[in-house]
């Protein structure tokens, strides 16, 4: 087993629940100390499907400094999430320290709302490609998009491949 990171996974009400739980087990497998925040710590956050979830840490306790990546759900939780400005600046700061940032299907909101696309090469859902474009980024229509820092994948069957270039991305195997 690889040794231990810490990797935040945002959270709230709506999220794709598959999209939230395989990339957070797939690194737990790699020893990874994943910690879900929300809004408010400690809260039941329920996804699309009914599946809970329970925040660890809420957005005011997210510190870049403490941890070693990031994963944001898909679902329609990014569209709340993103509207958070202690989001939008954790994000950037994980992004300005080229942590690995992983995002999936709706979850390029978040990193639109960041201001930090531009010139970045992504996929997600087709439903968000022109907010891709229109923010500057390029959108292909891959499985899984490694640019730099930012993994990238389109919806639910391509969660093979993008929980584990995560994982290789944070333990440093890409």
């Amino acid at each position: 087993m690889s040794a231990s990171k810490k990797v935040i996974c945002f959270v709230d009400d709506e999220f794709e629940d598959l999209e939230l739980w395989y990339p957070v087990y797939r690194a737990r497998e790699e020893g990874a100390e994943v910690l879900l925040a929300g809004p408010e710590r400690g809260r039941k956050y329920v996804g699309k499907y009914g599946v809970p979830a329970v925040a660890d840490l809420s957005y005011e306790e997210l510190d870049p400094d403490s941890c070693d990546g990031l994963l944001v759900v898909g679902g329609w939780a990014p569209d709340k999430i993103r509207r958070d400005k202690r989001v939008l600046e954790f994000v950037r700061q994980m992004d300005e320290a080229g942590k690995p940032i992983g995002q999936i299907c709706h979850a390029g909101w978040v990193l639109i709302s960041a201001k930090i696309a531009a010139g970045r090469t992504v996929t997600s859902t087709p439903g968000i490609r022109d907010d891709w474009e229109n923010a500057g980024a390029t959108w292909i229509d891959e499985p899984v998009v490694v640019d730099r820092n930012w993994i990238s994948a389109r919806r639910p069957p391509d969660l093979p491949p993008y929980a584990k270039a995560f994982c290789d991305k944070l333990y440093g195997r890409a």
